[in-house]
């Protein structure tokens, strides 16, 4: 079994393996590393960007949006960061289905699985649109919000086309369901949905290429992908790096795979850490809403 990085430029694609030293890994049913008890959090501290340069790199990508440039446009920037614990303490502190941590360069703890492939099938589960379980009947007002119900609509409308890339017969088995996700001290209501489709039986011999065509996830861009993917860059003005790239396993002996999209991501820098964050621009985005939405998801 081997593990595999591909940042979000699809320029480094890491292929490692299971048991390396330089890479802690948690899946779900697999680990390559014992738990241990967590270090308290004493301290955190976030330094956001300020509101104007948000609105700034808002405004430009709603004017695309009005010339019909793109539809749905995933926005995102770095946070400073402040606190005592380090990457490795972050790691086995977080709460999440799919955590990495890559030597001493960056720690992910994501909730969002991008594909597993099992018995020649491909599955997808495209996650878009958050809400604070806390709210008075949240899991009401997220599914009925006209503007999360477009989002995400248009996210599992693009997931789909991706996977008939590679595979036939694709179909949404599940459209909109919510799960809980612990953030922190809060609990949010996450909605995704799931794609399901078929594979030739040969997919393992080419499961690198394959991969590649299907990236960068829909999720964390727009569509329509490719020109969405090219305002993010001339917008945003910061190297992605690894951050909303994928991670995954690989057993080539029994053709399986299982991947997760790379949020929920801090890296670390001169010693400084940066906390990659955003959200799914759409014409109907308010500006302050979408800036809060960036910060509230920085946390531990």
């Amino acid at each position: 079994m081997k593990i595999f990085i591909i940042d979000f430029d699809k320029e480094n694609f890491i292929i490692e393996d299971f048991n390396s030293s330089d890479i802690l890994f948690s899946f779900e049913s697999f680990s390559n590393t014992p738990p241990k008890p967590p270090k308290k959090l004493t301290f955190f501290k976030k330094h956001p960007i300020p509101y104007q340069k948000y609105k700034t790199a808002f405004d430009n990508v709603i004017n695309e949006i009005k010339q019909g440039n793109s539809y749905l446009l995933n926005l995102t920037f770095p946070t400073k960061i402040e606190t005592n614990l380090t990457l490795e303490d972050i790691f086995h502190k977080a709460q999440a289905k799919f955590k990495l941590k890559y030597k001493d360069k960056f720690v992910c703890f994501s909730p969002e699985r991008f594909v597993k492939i099992e018995n020649n099938k491909i599955y997808t589960y495209p996650m878009k649109g958050t809400i604070d379980a806390s709210i008075p009947n949240a899991h009401q007002k997220i599914l009925n919000n006209p503007k999360e119900l477009a989002e995400h609509t248009m996210v599992v409308d693009l997931l789909r086309n991706d996977l008939g890339i590679i595979g036939k017969n694709i179909k949404v088995t599940k459209f909109r369901y919510i799960d809980k996700i612990k953030a922190g001290n809060k609990e949010l209501l996450q909605v995704s949905s799931e794609i399901v489709g078929e594979l030739n039986k040969n997919w393992v011999k080419n499961w690198k290429e394959m991969l590649l065509k299907i990236l960068p996830a829909g999720s964390i861009t727009g569509t329509p992908k490719t020109k969405t993917t090219q305002i993010i860059k001339e917008t945003e003005k910061y190297n992605r790096g690894f951050y909303t790239g994928i991670f995954g396993i690989i057993d080539e002996k029994i053709g399986f795979l299982d991947s997760a999209v790379i949020i929920r991501y801090i890296e670390k820098d001169n010693n400084n850490y940066f906390y990659k964050s955003g959200g799914g621009i759409t014409i109907d985005s308010d500006c302050k809403k979408e800036y809060k939405e960036l910060i509230d998801k920085v946390y531990l």
